[in-house]
């Protein structure tokens, strides 16, 4: 059977990879060549140029021809090759682009299944009664700061006029007050009686007088 059929590869099958990397090797041996032509054609070219017209010269035209050819002929084949490599190219940039989409596609999957099982524990109910339940005690703290913080000595209803009128008077009656500190009582004065002459003498100027 193998002799008929043949016997199974164990080659490795060639992948996109190395297939463009084959075929680059090949448009990179066409250049050389091709740089080859384009020298030779420079020669006859160059002798062409110096040469009168004659059996020779009609000569080395015939082989300009013949090189001429070549090139174009190597030039298709550089063409078809650089067109499969951009192709292979395009189509291992899709494959690329296909695998990065299926690996988003798997990664989409496993989030919404995890999304679904930890959402799928949440009670709704529970939390909006929690969220009442918030509110409510908050309204109660807030009824609890105000009656804390109310006042029993000071009436709401205060009138202002009666206010600046009993903080005038209150001014008046510090002002009163300074004015007494200030001045001497009457019997704290040595009054010089009208029939003496001169005051009395301070006790410092008698034990001088004595002496």
């Amino acid at each position: 059977m193998n002799r008929l059929f043949g016997a199974k590869s164990s080659a490795p099958k060639p992948n996109l990879n190395s297939a463009i990397a084959n075929v680059d090797e090949r448009v990179s041996s066409i250049d050389v060549k091709l740089a080859a032509i384009n020298a030779e054609l420079t020669g006859y070219q160059t002798k062409l140029a110096k040469m009168r017209d004659g059996p020779g010269k009609t000569a080395i035209k015939q082989k300009a021809l013949k090189v001429l050819q070549r090139r174009k002929m190597y030039e298709g084949q550089r063409d078809q090759l650089q067109q499969q490599s951009w192709n292979m190219e395009q189509a291992g940039m899709m494959q690329d682009n296909l695998k990065n989409v299926m690996t988003t596609v798997d990664a989409m999957k496993q989030t919404n299944k995890s999304l679904k099982q930890q959402y799928g524990k949440i009670n709704i109910d529970k939390i909006e009664r929690m969220q009442d339940e918030m509110a409510d005690l908050m309204d109660i703290g807030n009824d609890i700061q105000e009656s804390i913080s109310r006042s029993y000595d000071i009436p709401e209803d205060v009138d202002e006029a009666e206010l600046d009128a009993e903080l005038e008077a209150l001014g008046e009656e510090i002002e009163f007050e300074n004015m007494g500190a200030e001045s001497t009582p009457s019997f704290m004065v040595d009054e010089v009686p009208q029939f003496i002459d001169e005051p009395p003498q301070k006790t410092d100027q008698v034990k001088e007088a004595a002496g």
